[in-house]
C-alpha cells in the first residue's frame, strides 16, 4: 500500500466530502420529502462543508509551503481524486444518481450509511499503513469527523423505521 503524506491524506478526505455534499445537495432537493427530512439532509450537507474546512485547516505552514512548491500539485490532486472515486462513490456524478434514484429518505439515509462507513472503513485501513505521526493524527481526526455522521445518520434510520 502506498505511504500518503499528511496533504495527500487532506486532498482524498476533502474529495470524499464534496462528494458527500453533492449527494446530501441533491437528496434535499426532492420534491417527495417532508421538510423533517430536508432540514436533516441540508444540516448533513452544511456538515460536508464544515468537515471540508477542518480537513483543510489540518495543514500548517509547512504543508502549504509544500503545496506552493509543487508544480505537479494539481495532477496529483487529480490522481488522488481518482483514487477516491474508485473506491467510494465512483464520482460525484454517482452520489448524485444514488440521491435521485433512491425510493424514499430511508434509501437515502441507507446510501448515506453506506457512504459514510466506506469512507470510514478507507481511512482506517491507510491509518494502519501510515506511522509518520502528523498524517495518522490527521487520520484519526478525519474519522472522529466520519463516525460522528454515522452515529448522526444511524439515528435517523431508527427514526424512519
Amino acid at each position: 500500500m502506498a505511504i500518503y503524506s499528511v496533504n495527500e491524506v487532506i486532498e482524498m478526505a476533502v474529495q470524499i466530502e464534496r462528494s458527500g455534499y453533492a449527494f446530501y445537495n441533491e437528496a434535499a432537493k426532492r420534491k417527495d420529502l417532508d421538510e423533517k427530512a430536508k432540514d436533516f439532509l441540508i444540516y448533513l450537507r452544511d456538515e460536508e462543508l464544515r468537515h471540508e474546512k477542518t480537513f483543510l485547516s489540518l495543514r500548517d505552514e509547512v504543508d502549504l509551503q509544500v503545496l506552493q512548491l509543487s508544480v505537479d500539485w494539481e495532477l496529483i490532486a487529480e490522481y488522488l481524486k481518482t483514487i477516491v472515486e474508485s473506491r467510494i462513490f465512483n464520482s460525484e456524478f454517482s452520489a448524485i444518481q444514488l440521491a435521485t434514484k433512491a425510493k424514499d429518505i430511508k434509501e437515502i439515509v441507507e446510501n448515506a450509511i453506506t457512504f459514510e462507513k466506506d469512507t470510514l472503513l478507507y481511512f482506517h485501513t491507510l491509518s494502519d499503513n501510515i506511522n509518520e505521526p502528523r498524517t495518522h493524527n490527521a487520520l484519526r481526526k478525519i474519522i472522529n469527523e466520519e463516525v460522528s455522521h454515522i452515529l448522526k445518520l444511524s439515528e435517523m434510520k431508527k427514526k424512519l423505521v
